[in-house]
């Protein structure tokens, strides 16, 4: 780059000495076009010879007498290369996601659609070997039969309930196998995760004609605990109520007093409800059932002279 502004004056000055000893215009001419063709050519050269690489990207180089080179790679910011006998292949080397799909049997012989997210990227000190075996698309070379491999074996170890309840299980496992296989092809795994599982249509609608019928079991077991519970409760009521019957009458036949203290209670529970209304109510010793004095006349009209 430093030599390239010496190129330009030494041109330039080029063109200054030919105007100058030229007689004409069409003798000046011919220096001042090659003069302006080599100054192109010049600035194309430059051009050609700055390789500029991204954030998260790195660059190997590629020469046409030794091919790659091992010790030096492009990294972020602008470059410099020899143009024609040199050249650089770059590389992305983020973290990046590729979704997959695989169809596999279970343990127990059901058909299962599962989809991996697998986030990946290239190992940054082993570019050339990928290069050399891969290429630059090393993803799709790889990724897909490998974790279809991976995704099979683990999968069949498994019956299709398990692959739900045990989901973390399956993830870490199959990441394992995974992140060995990869690192073959020197493909470096950050995360893989199972995002979807899907079961064929017969054993989906087997597992909700059990569910269903699990539902109806237990509805019914809890259908005859109910009517178990309800008969010992009229049992338990039936039994409170005669024996209630039975202490209420032995007392009005050992005290008939007891009668008297029941109607005494139940007029009080009238006069609460009557006072507590808008309307104004009177009754009379009958109504309230509390009329004890009548049946002191008829005892005592029993007990007298004209009886």
């Amino acid at each position: 780059m430093d030599q390239f502004p010496k190129i330009v004056k030494q041109v330039l000055d080029t063109i200054k000495k030919s105007s100058r000893g030229a007689g004409n215009t069409a003798a000046a001419g011919i220096p001042l076009v090659l003069a302006v063709a080599a100054l192109g050519g010049a600035g194309m050269t430059a051009s050609q010879s700055i390789v500029t690489i991204r954030p998260g990207q790195i660059g190997i180089v590629y020469n046409r007498i030794g091919g790659l080179s091992e010790t030096r790679k492009c990294m972020e910011g602008m470059n410099f290369i020899i143009p024609w006998f040199q050249r650089t292949i770059v590389y992305d080397v983020k973290t990046r996601p590729q979704l997959i799909n695989t169809q596999s049997g279970s343990k127990d012989l059901q058909m299962i659609q599962i989809s991996l997210r697998v986030l990946f990227r290239p190992n940054p000190q082993r570019l050339t070997f990928i290069y050399r075996r891969l290429g630059t698309d090393y993803e799709e070379r790889v990724l897909p039969s490998i974790v279809n491999e991976v995704t099979k074996a683990v999968v069949a170890k498994y019956n299709a309930s398990e692959l739900l309840t045990k989901r973390e299980i399956v993830s870490r496992e199959i990441i394992d196998i995974l992140s060995k296989r990869a690192g073959d092809f020197e493909i470096l795994l950050d995360d893989v995760s199972i995002t979807h599982i899907a079961f064929s249509k017969e054993y989906t609608a087997a597992v909700e004609a059990k569910q269903v019928a699990q539902q109806e079991s237990e509805r019914a077991k809890y259908i005859v605990d109910k009517a178990i519970q309800e008969k010992k409760q009229i049992v338990i009521r039936a039994e409170g109520e005669a024996q209630s019957a039975q202490l209420i009458g032995n007392a009005i036949k050992n005290n008939p007093a007891f009668l008297q203290l029941r109607q005494i209670e139940a007029s009080k529970d009238v006069a609460n409800i009557i006072n507590s209304s808008a309307n104004k109510v009177y009754l009379n010793s009958g109504n309230l059932l509390i009329n004890t004095l009548s049946h002191k006349a008829k005892e005592e009209k029993k007990t007298g002279y004209l009886w």
